[in-house]
């Protein structure tokens, strides 16, 4: 029997990982299964066979596919493990997304050049150019400070991405978001600015600068060499990219000032079948077998919260299946980057539930790329460009809503309170209540703040109408309009070629540059064909 096991480990060994060969006996939806010491010795050997099971892939990368999930904190990912499993009737806790099933994790520094919590500017820089850069700007060295549009011009200051080293190996490349595609995270694939909020020309002079001189990404979308090459691009942002002058049949108002209609003249220059989509409906219809290039824009903005999304903007893992498709018409394979960049926006705004969901849709668009794609030739590569100030907290028992309040008490007022919550942000007032002193607040028990007059207190969450509703909003412990960012590192999750080399404790701008190494593409001393060669 020993023998026919270890043959069994030495076979799987040889044909190499694969995502779906992980046994899955882990899910369950009974937790009385966690009582019985037999599960676990069981459940670990499954993990252990899962483990025997990798095999170093060292092939030359033909395709690469980038995602980030903006602002996904690991707190972010095991909640929505857990929102994920509750949702299908499975104990949450033993969940796992799928991009969890991937055989290497490593970890993520996500700190920019001169600040020690980052935005998604000065990580877009680092995590596509493999140079890390300052606050707020985007595809720039550090030298550029911010609003410095005249430092920002200067080619010896402008940094190049790895979709521009892939296009120079001749691959085709495209990037897909569920923000706009003038916003930071895809911007950092194209554009180089002192500003991330540079996205037109009316923005420049909104914000008192010069818009020759200050060169808008959305205008870069069409000047710049790297963005004229794409072949795909998905996400929203109509009004960066269409005049105020004139109505559009997309049915986007456009804000720029310089009447210049950025999406016809990116068509406009370009070779083949080119299409441009801005439906749902019409990015389903579309023969992406023999299409070459595709521009879709399916919002003014920032696309819908897959929550409030009435079916008319496709999902991201429709534009990724889409974008893969029309990639791979290339022969000599692709790079893409796809970011779910609403994750942040739901957290921004407390928005807890919303940032799970997005969280789980995004995994769902890694899950397609991974069935559509051959992982011996595509390395798959996942990470967040920051955190956030979520945390889930207390001591919940097993099973509860995650998205709802928790299972104890505080032993300070004697009330409940979410598993979820921020370190700041909105919504301060919805949990606090002050009221003048009587006779029954004599006691300093169960007072959060008191002066002679007046005492505060918190209201009882159990009685919030919308509590576990997708727009109720969290406590936060410090009020501020928006939620901040986080500054603890982030998950790195790969799969395919190379993908051995993601693991550890990494500085965030090594992704680009070990993505490059895996695929031959870039610097010359950067790629895994010369390392080979003159090892």
């Amino acid at each position: 029997m020993r023998a026919i096991f270890i043959l069994f480990v030495i076979l799987k060994i040889s044909t190499g990982f694969q995502v779906n060969q992980i046994d899955e006996s882990y899910k369950i939806s009974n937790p009385d299964d966690l009582r019985d010491e037999r599960f676990w010795l069981t459940d670990s050997q499954r993990s252990l066979r899962n483990k025997l099971y990798l095999s170093e892939n060292k092939n030359v990368a033909k395709n690469v596919i980038f995602f980030i999930g903006d602002g996904m904190s690991v707190p972010t990912v095991t909640a929505s493990r857990i929102y994920d499993g509750q949702k299908k009737g499975l104990v949450g806790e033993r969940n796992s997304l799928f991009m969890e099933r991937f055989p290497y994790v490593g970890l993520s520094k996500t700190y920019c050049a001169d600040r020690q919590v980052a935005d998604s500017a000065c990580t877009a820089t680092a995590y596509h150019t493999g140079i890390k850069a300052n606050f707020e700007t985007i595809g720039v060295s550090a030298r550029v400070k911010l609003k410095e549009c005249q430092e920002a011009l200067r080619a010896e200051n402008q940094l190049e991405s790895i979709a521009s080293w892939a296009q120079k190996a001749g691959k085709a490349t495209g990037i897909v978001t569920t923000t706009r595609v003038t916003h930071a995270s895809p911007a950092g694939a194209y554009a180089h600015t002192s500003h991330r909020d540079f996205e037109s020309d009316f923005d420049v002079i909104t914000r008192h600068a010069d818009p020759e001189q200050c060169i808008d990404i959305g205008r870069q979308l069409v000047e710049n060499t790297v963005s004229k090459q794409f072949n795909v691009i998905m996400g929203g942002g109509g009004a960066k990219l269409l005049p105020n002058s004139s109505a559009h049949y997309s049915g986007y108002a456009g804000e720029r000032l310089d009447g210049r209609n950025i999406i016809d003249e990116w068509i406009q220059a370009k070779d083949g079948t080119t299409s441009f989509v801005h439906t749902r409906q019409q990015l389903l219809e579309l023969d992406t077998d023999s299409t070459n290039n595709l521009i879709g824009i399916f919002a003014n903005s920032h696309m819908s919260y897959n929550l409030d999304n009435d079916g008319s903007q496709p999902t991201l893992q429709e534009m990724t299946s889409a974008a893969i498709t029309i990639l791979s018409n290339e022969s000599n394979g692709f790079f893409l980057f796809v970011e779910g960049g609403r994750i942040d926006h739901a957290h921004h705004e407390t928005k807890a539930k919303k940032a799970l969901d997005e969280t789980v849709q995004f995994d769902e668009a890694i899950k397609r790329a991974y069935e559509l794609t051959d992982p011996n030739e595509t390395l798959i590569v996942i990470s967040a460009d920051h955190g956030h100030t979520m945390t889930i907290n207390g001591y919940p028992k097993l099973g509860n809503t995650i998205t709802g309040v928790g299972t104890d008490m505080t032993d300070i007022d004697f009330l409940p309170y979410t598993t979820l919550s921020y370190a700041n942000g909105p919504a301060f007032s919805n949990f606090f209540y002050s009221s003048p002193r009587s006779g029954m607040d004599k006691s300093e028990n169960g007072l959060l703040f008191n002066t002679n007059d007046h005492v505060v207190k918190r209201y009882d969450v159990r009685k919030i109408s919308n509590i576990d509703g997708k727009d109720f909003q969290y406590p936060a412990a410090a009020p501020m309009i928006d939620e901040t960012h986080g500054g603890g590192d982030v998950a790195i999750y790969s799969s395919g070629p190379w993908s051995h080399l993601f693991t550890g404790v990494l500085e965030q701008n090594v992704l680009p540059i070990f993505m490059s190494f895996a695929a031959c593409i870039g610097p010359d001393e950067l790629n895994s064909c010369n390392y080979l060669k003159n090892k």
